[in-house]
């Protein structure tokens, strides 16, 4: 089971497991804001409910560049762990292949790491293309790449429990909520990625 962390200012944060939860509770830094009905958790001087969500009791400032920053898991999860060139889902490799990330102007001819430059690509597609670019080969990307909202780019990845939901509802609003329930339909029929625990501290 894990537990939504959200920041002082309410905003959603991320997920964590129950332990890691229950020990900043215990330390003073969390406070429990929803939890698990009449279910507590002991040990063998403390019972405590079971949270659901926790609030940080100091603000963490996240810069954006962390929250921009691009990872495979961010960009399979944009993609809805697709490949762009043979669109084939991760569910549907061989069993040798995997899904790798393709920059459409390759680094050694000028690209980066941009959001723009990146899409999924299996491990075969990645290799026919090589270090040509799109036009050359005649491979272009299913979806144009683009920036993802921060809110699909960080939740997408995540499975939450109706009480989590109400949150993001209430901070992000349903349209943001309704797309992340999409995306995840897709994420879950292929894949789930290890999730990040809140920083430490």
């Amino acid at each position: 089971m894990r537990c939504l962390a959200l920041n002082a200012s309410f905003e959603p944060l991320t997920m964590v497991p129950l332990r890691r939860a229950l020990r900043l509770v215990i330390d003073g830094k969390a406070e429990i804001v929803e939890a698990d009905g009449l279910d507590l958790v002991r040990s063998a001087r403390l019972a405590l409910p079971k949270p659901v969500i926790i609030r940080l009791v100091k603000f963490i400032h996240v810069p954006r560049r962390f929250r921009r920053q691009v990872t495979n898991t961010f960009l399979f999860a944009r993609d809805g762990y697709r490949c762009q060139y043979c669109h084939r889902s991760q569910a549907e490799l061989k069993s040798r292949e995997c899904l790798t990330r393709d920059h459409l102007v390759p680094i050694s001819r000028g690209g980066g790491n941009e959001w723009t430059n990146v899409v999924t690509a299996c491990s075969a597609c990645n290799t026919r293309k090589g270090n040509h670019l799109p036009h050359e080969i005649g491979m272009f990307p299913l979806h144009q790449p683009h920036e993802p909202h921060f809110v699909h780019l960080s939740w997408a990845v995540r499975r939450l429990t109706p009480i989590q939901a109400k949150y993001i509802r209430l901070f992000y609003g349903e349209e943001a909520l309704r797309a992340l329930s999409s995306s995840a339909l897709t994420i879950r029929s292929d894949a789930r990625p290890s999730q990040p625990s809140i920083a430490q501290g």
